[in-house]
């Protein structure tokens, strides 16, 4: 199948140089020109798309090389590019930086198995003749590497014109400066990194955004961004075969501040499959919705609303209930802390054993290979999905149902299943294997019919 995706990816030299706060300039700048737009974030990153979906007012999507295959990435792309003008796909870490020391994995692999057309964003604080020492070392490091353009952050008005001429003289046009942002420290969306702030959380993100889109205009080329965009080649891929049924579901979902890191696609994979999916809150709500085929506790920070969690206990009782009665149910992370005992000193449903504590440190950060050790909800006994951890608190037994290995070979045991529950502190992400959503739908399935 071929696809025409008019399409930009914006990449940094490292973290911090400021990429996504080009990435949401550009995108409210192009949606204040009235363009249809369409965002994706590379890597397994929730909470750059809760700021692209503010910005644009639909999902943004997440492109994991780890996760998925080319082909797949290829495909998710062209489906959440469908119907729009153009798509702008957001970077992770710095463009070759992937797994250990090497660009597997990265945002590098991302642009070249999409073949899109990058932008490279640089700090220019500090500095003027580096800056183009920099821009040569990224292209020479891999002369196929897709680096198109270029748009310098926290510029200076003044060094920006002379940077402009030497960028065209020293590269010859096959690297097109984009303009600049200029120091717009009002602007900064950096708090959001330390993990405690979420899209809906930043006070005044709608006056940020407004003001970076002003700025945008002003000393952004979006003329010769688009025109980069629009001279993206056709995508090509073989689309991903997706569970179908003929009965639908009722498949319920946390949704609140609380609970909101969730793979959209993988929600629409669930609906695409027939399921009708339902939000609640554990916060607000007194009980889980009537008349559920499943359940889904995604991740997010129970930890910052403890308190409140624990004190709705007319809910904690509603999924302990249903949980333990055989409700099929993924709990990934958050998820899996609020059936724990305690989160702190918070109780919880206590359907899993042990109380989580905070360990003041990431444990067992970063993609892993999960391989079921028995059958459970998910698959069958040796089968395997890729997956991603990324929390601070810890249990003292965080389950046995699945063999976790990172990359570099390192492996411990993980997840608590049976026939009707996986829960665990990795995410997954059902686009990478879509198995594991056709067997949680046959289990949804078979609640529906008391089987």
């Amino acid at each position: 199948m071929r696809s025409a995706v008019p399409r930009v990816l914006i990449s940094g030299t490292s973290s911090g140089c400021g990429k996504t706060t080009v990435t949401c300039a550009v995108l409210q700048a192009l949606c204040d020109r009235g363009l249809s737009v369409s965002a994706f974030k590379c890597g397994p990153d929730y909470i750059d798309p809760m700021f692209h979906s503010r910005i644009i007012g639909a999902k943004s999507a997440n492109l994991d090389p780890f996760f998925f295959s080319e082909n797949t990435m290829r495909h998710l792309l062209s489906k959440g590019a469908s119907g729009r003008d153009i798509s702008v796909i957001e970077g992770v870490m710095g463009f070759y930086d992937g797994l250990g020391v090497t660009e597997k994995a990265s945002t590098q692999t991302v642009a070249s198995a999409t073949e899109t057309p990058v932008i490279l964003v640089l700090n220019a604080k500090g500095a003027a003749a580096s800056l183009l020492a920099e821009i040569s070392g990224f292209l020479r490091f891999r002369p196929e590497s897709g680096i198109r353009g270029v748009i310098f952050n926290r510029c200076s008005p003044m060094l920006y014109p002379a940077l402009k001429d030497a960028v065209l003289q020293e590269f010859g046009g096959d690297v097109i400066p984009l303009g600049f942002l200029p120091p717009m420290p009002e602007c900064s969306l950096e708090s959001r990194h330390l993990g405690l702030v979420t899209a809906q959380e930043v006070e005044g993100l709608k006056d940020k955004l407004r003001a970076l889109s002003t700025q945008a205009e002003k000393t952004l080329d979006l003329k010769g961004l688009i025109a980069l965009a629009d001279d993206a080649p056709e995508l090509c891929f073989e689309p991903v075969k997706t569970p179908r049924f003929s009965e639908p579901v009722r498949i319920a979902v946390a949704r609140d501040r609380a609970f909101c890191f969730y793979y959209e696609d993988g929600l629409d994979m669930l609906r695409e499959a027939g399921a009708e999916i339902v939000t609640f809150s554990p916060l607000t709500d007194a009980a889980l919705p009537e008349n559920i085929d499943g359940l889904i506790l995604g991740g997010g920070y129970p930890e910052l609303y403890a308190e409140e969690l624990s004190r709705n206990k007319t809910m904690l009782a509603s999924v302990l209930k249903a949980v333990k009665g055989g409700l099929p149910t993924i709990a990934e992370c958050g998820g899996y802390m609020y059936l724990t005992e305690a989160i702190g000193e918070y109780t919880m449903a206590g359907l899993l054993e042990g109380a989580c504590r905070n360990t003041g440190r990431l444990s067992r950060f970063g993609y892993v290979t999960l391989t079921a050790k028995e059958d459970n909800l998910l698959c069958k006994k040796g089968e395997s999905i890729p997956a991603h951890e990324f929390h601070y608190w810890d249990t003292p037994d965080p389950g046995h149902g699945f063999v976790a290995e990172k990359p570099s070979g390192k492996r411990w045991e993980a997840c608590c299943v049976s026939e009707t529950l996986y829960a665990g502190f990795p995410h997954f992400h059902f686009y990478a294997n879509p198995v594991f959503a056709e067997n949680f739908y046959r289990a949804c399935l078979k609640e529906r019919h008391n089987v």
